[in-house]
């Protein structure tokens, strides 16, 4: 009998406390984002200010006309949104055409061409191999440099193979072939159709990568009229910073620093809402996708 009340007593203590750490957690994710939308909902008097702590104040959309005044910042959106869906597109279909016959047993090497695959995440080549690379293929200053050289991931290739070898039984596989049913007829009608969970991940996965790259653009891009929105923040940011010493009146430089802090709230509002919205729907499967998904490796 003691023991038992000793048991609960522990399983409620750690119950608070678990509690307690993740709420913390919890407070200190959501308050940034709290504290982002509501200023840039806010005046430029009040953010520079500090008045800005939990609720707009002084509500306005000066920050977001500010924003959409620049046309670079549709354009940004436009090709961010194709890279995007171009992008997640060719790594889902690459990466399950890659994990699904290194699941399967029977498949000749699947060893050592899993070894190679995972060699390329401990020994990469480097920056400016990758840069040569893309440049003698002919893909500097176009969109394909945007997709192919991401095309696809080592990482989601593992957590795939893995959620085929869990989920599809190879007695399945068997009782398709005794029909006569080929390898790519399987894995079209049968594998990818029971693995909606997975490629819901995969394609989160790949979307949210897609969505916040910058880094390619700025090595692989030139063409302005290609930049992706991630790198038109950057540079309306840039362009908006500060120089103390060029401004002649102290008015002045706190109305312009108030502008530019206003405009970095109100950007980042605009490059994070699309990935906000498309999570709810995919959330239902990307709970199970990742729970089944990391069962072994």
């Amino acid at each position: 009998m003691n023991s038992s009340v000793k048991e609960v007593t522990v399983d409620r203590v750690f119950n608070i406390v678990n509690y307690t750490v993740l709420s913390l957690f919890f407070l200190a994710v959501l308050y940034p984002l709290v504290y982002i939308v509501s200023a840039s909902f806010s005046s430029t008097e009040a953010v520079t200010s500090g008045r800005v702590w939990l609720w707009p104040v002084e509500p306005g959309l000066k920050g977001y006309n500010a924003v959409f005044e620049y046309k670079a910042i549709w354009t940004g959106f436009a090709n961010s949104l194709f890279y995007t869906v171009a992008g997640t597109a060719i790594n889902v279909i690459l990466t399950v055409i890659a994990a699904y016959p290194l699941s399967r047993k029977d498949f000749i090497g699947r060893n050592a061409i899993m070894f190679i695959f995972v060699f390329t995440i401990m020994f990469s080549g480097g920056i400016i191999p990758n840069y040569l690379l893309v440049k003698d293929l002919g893909l500097l200053d176009t969109a394909w440099a945007m997709l192919l050289p991401s095309a696809i991931s080592v990482f989601n290739v593992i957590v795939a193979r893995t959620y085929f070898q869990t989920t599809i039984p190879h007695e399945m596989l068997e009782a398709a072939q005794v029909d006569g049913c080929t390898d790519w007829k399987f894995l079209l009608k049968m594998v990818i159709p029971l693995s909606g969970p997975i490629i819901a991940v995969l394609a989160l996965f790949y979307a949210v990568g897609h969505w916040n790259s910058y880094f390619n653009a700025l090595m692989y891009l030139k063409d302005r009229e290609l930049y992706p929105l991630q790198l038109v923040l950057r540079t309306i940011l840039i362009q908006n910073q500060i120089d103390p010493s060029m401004v002649t009146s102290e008015e002045d430089l706190i109305a312009r620093q108030g502008l530019a802090d206003l405009l970095k709230y109100s950007l980042i509002v605009v490059a994070t809402t699309p990935m906000l919205l498309i999570y709810p729907f995919v959330q239902r499967h990307f709970v199970k996708g990742v729970m089944i998904g990391s069962i072994k490796g």
